[in-house]
């Protein structure tokens, strides 16, 4: 599937080296790359439905420092929608109290009715898009009812109830920011990582150093503001395992996409 990066901190941190590390990785996920900095001051979203290593984008792009407190990146290994660029992460979205909202996701959604309807609203074909558009039309939902913004902890609590219900026979790592705060959540055994250093907390799915990784715990989503945690939820249930027929189905289009490259490329 995909790969995830997150990192939250209180003070501006160099993340070359990780980043470096993290898009090597990007010869089993070639099917795009993304990287989002979100500090308010410098916030950006740059992506390429190509694979990293062959980006002259992104080869630029590091060779410059790239200094902030708040970024997410993503390699993609596409398992629905083609490669095109309103396919690749980050999804970025506002809501209606002006908040961006910012989105990766590592995995597959088979199974959620609640995200069916935004097939026809969101601007390229994934699930992962569809999450990001369900959780922003509940915060607004409650936040017209309430008449006034939902305070941290109260969104909080509608993201990590959503994360719950869509987990449920999902596969649904994800790291996501509302500007504030940074969402943090999966439901597999050992796919995902993190870095505690001074007043920094890095996420990857893969240790990108061999400095002291510990794994994130499952079935549970944790918020984070400038590195320190501010919020975790209960532990829920849906621990993702993977089936024969998921495996199969994901191979299948993985297969097809593969096909269609070769045929597009095709002298």
């Amino acid at each position: 599937m995909c790969e995830i990066f997150g990192f939250s901190s209180s003070e501006e941190v160099e993340l070359n080296d990780y980043l470096k590390n993290f898009y090597s990785h990007c010869e089993e996920h070639p099917h795009g790359w993304g990287l989002a900095i979100l500090d308010d001051d410098k916030f950006k979203i740059l992506k390429e439905p190509v694979k990293a290593r062959s980006s002259v984008m992104l080869g630029n792009i590091l060779l410059n420092p790239i200094i902030c407190k708040n970024s997410i990146a993503h390699i993609r290994l596409a398992t629905i929608g083609n490669l095109e660029f309103y396919n690749c992460h980050p999804f970025v979205k506002k809501d209606l109290n002006g908040r961006t909202w910012t989105l990766i996701h590592n995995g597959t959604i088979f199974d959620c009715p609640d995200l069916c309807k935004y097939s026809t609203l969101e601007e390229g074909e994934t699930d992962s898009e569809r999450i990001l558009l369900h959780i922003i039309e509940n915060v607004n939902c409650l936040e017209s009812s309430k008449g006034e913004p939902l305070s941290l902890k109260e969104r909080f609590d509608v993201v990590s109830t959503l994360i719950e219900e869509m987990s449920c026979t999902n596969k649904l790592n994800l790291i996501l920011s509302d500007g504030e705060q940074m969402y943090v959540h999966t439901n597999f055994k050992n796919s995902l990582h993190c870095l505690k250093k001074g007043s920094s907390i890095m996420f990857s799915t893969q240790p990108l150093s061999y400095e002291n990784w510990e794994k994130v715990p499952i079935n549970k989503t944790f918020s984070f503001f400038n590195g320190e945690l501010l919020f975790e939820s209960d532990v829920h249930v849906n621990e993702y395992v993977e089936t024969e027929a998921q495996l199969n189905f994901i191979e299948k289009f993985i297969e097809s996409l593969k096909k269609d490259m070769d045929e597009e490329y095709a002298w």
